[in-house]
Formats: C-alpha cells, sequence, structure tokens
C-alpha cells in the first residue's frame, strides 16, 4: 500500500553491510532511528526495564528496547496506551520498541488456557479474568502499543514435545501468521509511524519441521524473521543446530531474531550462525540476584570475597557501576538489601551484554569473528573452571 500508515514490504529496511561465513553485521532503518546489528534488546516486559531508568539506558548504549503485548494489554490496557499516543511516548522513550506478541506468556500459562483454530482463551494472571487473543486481536493490539516491529502470534512449543505436535502447531502458527499479515495490511498505524511485522519459525527440534516453517513463512515475505521455541530447556547444542539449520532457509537481505537468548556464550555460537537480534531477561534477572556477567565470566557480589575488595567490579568495564564503585561497596549493597545494589548491577549487565554485540559488530566487520569469538570462548571457560 502507498499510505506510510499501513504495513507494506518496505517498512524497514534492513542493509547487510559485511558477512564473516555466516556472521553478520547489518543496519535496521525504522522510523525511530538505526539499529547497528547484531544487537541485544533490554527487556521491558511492561514498559519499563526493570532496575533502570530510560536516561540511563540511552546513556549505555542500547538502540532498541522490548515490551510484552500480554502483560501491556492486561496493564495499562490499550485505551490508556491510544491516549497516551502509544508507548513510545508514554514511556518518554524515542528509539525503537519490538513487542512480542504475547503468545509465550499465553502458552505459558498452560492450565489458565484453551487453544483453538481461532486463537488462544486464557484467564489473566492478575485476577483469573477472561480474555481471547487471535491473529486479529494481537496485531490491533501492537497497533495500539505502537511498537515499530511487531511479532505475529504463535504457539511456542514446550520441550521436549512429539513431532505430531510439534507439527500440528506449526501448521497453526503459520495460519495465524499468514492471518496477522492480511491484517495488519488493513489495518492503519495510529502514531504517525511505520510498524514491521516479523514471523515466527517453529518446529522444535524438529528439522523437517522447522524447514516446512521457514519455507512457508518466507514465502509471505515478512519483514523480518524470528526463531522460535528454542531456549526452553532443549540441549544448548539442539539450539545451535536448529539456528544454524533454520538460518539456512531464511533470506540474506532480511533480518533474524532468535527470541529469548541468552547466555554470552548463547549470542556468540548464534551470532557465528547468522542470527543478528537478540533479547532475554537474563542480564537484567540476574543483576538483581547479584550475578555480573563479565568478559572474565560471571561474579556473584554476595560472596564474602568481596567485602574489602577496593578494585571495580569488572576492571575491563567502563560503565557508571565500575568507574564510580567498588566490589565491597556493590556486595555492601546487597547484604543490607538496597535498591540502589539492582540499579547498579543492571547498568553493568546491560553495559557488558551492548559491549558483547558491539564487539562482534566491530570484529565482524573486520573479518576476525571466529578468531575473537574463540578468545571470549575461552575466557569465559577458564573463569568458571
Amino acid at each position: 500500500m502507498s499510505d506510510g500508515n499501513f504495513l507494506s514490504y518496505n517498512t524497514v529496511k534492513y542493509t547487510l553491510l559485511h558477512t564473516d561465513t555466516a556472521a553478520r553485521a547489518g543496519v535496521l532503518q525504522t522510523d525511530h532511528g538505526a539499529i547497528e546489528t547484531p544487537i541485544f534488546m533490554p527487556v521491558g516486559t511492561q514498559g519499563a526495564v526493570k532496575a533502570i531508568e530510560q536516561r540511563e539506558l540511552r546513556e549505555l548504549g542500547a538502540q532498541i528496547i522490548l515490551g510484552n503485548t500480554y502483560h501491556l494489554y492486561l496493564r495499562p490496557g490499550c485505551d490508556v496506551l491510544r491516549s497516551m499516543g502509544g508507548l513510545h511516548s508514554f514511556m518518554n522513550w524515542d528509539k525503537p520498541i519490538l513487542t512480542d506478541s504475547g503468545g509465550y506468556q499465553v502458552f505459558s500459562l498452560s492450565d489458565l488456557r484453551k487453544i483453538s483454530r481461532d486463537g488462544v482463551t486464557f484467564k489473566s494472571h492478575l485476577d483469573g479474568s477472561s480474555h481471547f487473543f487471535s491473529p486479529r486481536s494481537v496485531i490491533e493490539i501492537e497497533r495500539a502499543i505502537g511498537a515499530d516491529i511487531m511479532m505475529v502470534l504463535d504457539e511456542c512449543t514446550p520441550y521436549p514435545c512429539e513431532f505430531a505436535y510439534a507439527n500440528k502447531s506449526n501448521e497453526m502458527t503459520v495460519r495465524w501468521a499468514g492471518e496477522c499479515l492480511a491484517h495488519a495490511r488493513a489495518v492503519p498505524a495510529y502514531y504517525g509511524h511505520t510498524q514491521a511485522l516479523f514471523a515466527i519459525v517453529q518446529g522444535s527440534v524438529f528439522k523437517e519441521i522447522r524447514a516446512e516453517s521457514a519455507d512457508a513463512l518466507t514465502a509471505m515475505d515478512f519483514d523480518g524473521y524470528a526463531v522460535g521455541g528454542l531456549a526452553v530447556g532443549e540441549p544448548a547444542e539442539a539450539m545451535y543446530e536448529m539456528t544454524e539449520f533454520t538460518t539456512a532457509r531464511l533470506p540474506k537481505d532480511k533480518p533474524r531474531y532468535l527470541m529469548g537468548v541468552g547466555t554470552p556464550e548463547n549470542i556468540l555460537e548464534a551470532i557465528d550462525r547468522g542470527i543478528d537480534m537478540f533479547d532475554c531477561v537474563m542480564p537484567t534477572r540476574n543483576a538483581r540476584n547479584a550475578m555480573l556477567f563479565t568478559s572474565r565470566g560471571r561474579m556473584n557480589m554476595k560472596n564474602a570475597k568481596w567485602k574489602t575488595d577496593p578494585r571495580p567490579p569488572d576492571e575491563a568495564c567502563t560503565c557508571y557501576t565500575c568507574s564510580t564503585f567498588t566490589r565491597a561497596y556493590l556486595r555492601h549493597l546487597f547484604q543490607v538489601n538496597e535498591i540502589l545494589a539492582l540499579q547498579l548491577a543492571t547498568i553493568h549487565n546491560l553495559t557488558f551484554y551492548l559491549w558483547l554485540v558491539r564487539e562482534a559488530r566491530t570484529h565482524i566487520l573486520a573479518d576476525r569473528f571466529a578468531p575473537w569469538k574463540k578468545e571470549m570462548l575461552d575466557a569465559f571457560r577458564q573463569a568458571g573452571s
């Protein structure tokens, strides 16, 4: 369609700048700014990244954040979001936002939901009230949120699951994706900026189903493609195998997003297999539990050995936390349950994750990704030994 407020095949522009074997460096252009890939997206489930301010997100270099359709639908609700001009305006964030469809949260409700061909009926985890998500309604909710990148409604299969279940689930996911795409073309955006729509390849750990899913979805020509249904309990090697298999079937000129991943090791391995975008609660959740990620491995800041340690938490890091405070002080904050501990640890962990993907990009562009990745993984292993 010619109207820029509608979904079109040119909603976002992805430019692949360079490859180093399968690893990719690119730029994803949205109306709220460019995103340099590979990229990590901090998770702001309910319109806020836990324990950190929007000002700090900007300062540490976050280029895009993720919001959750299920949670934002329940609170504050579509009426509030529309009245406030969408999520960007509501939370005062002028950079890109991606919203997942809420499918993972709905399907994780287990006993509180019922799946049908038309969608899924579920009960709110807040008050038990009944709700219904369909491909059409999810698009309308994501229009109200106003994210730059919307995800289709899908079913995330558990691990392990039987081939027959994964196959039937994927058939429904592909059908829902087509319905999402058609409805997104029919329903205009509210806030004057375009919204891309990404499909989600499913299939659990079965290559045959993954191939059918990827081929069917790429034929529909979405703006980008996610690899879903991984990081749900399967062995890491199975995750890597399915990721590599799936990316080989996806268009080279569209962005690729591995949902819900993961550890620094997972991210490096996935970049090596052609993934461009990541999200995970791990850096923020671990930060709130006193676990720091560093280039030399993980640090538990509650350990007694830091009690009088005058060094920065991570001597190789230049974030506000590491430039200003000592290991001893950060441990003290956790010991006395000060809120500041959560904020400072979150600043560091997100800085590290963003540094990691930025360094990966630098080494891809220099054709040095493989040796650099090996150096990083060796350092992580040595720290853990």
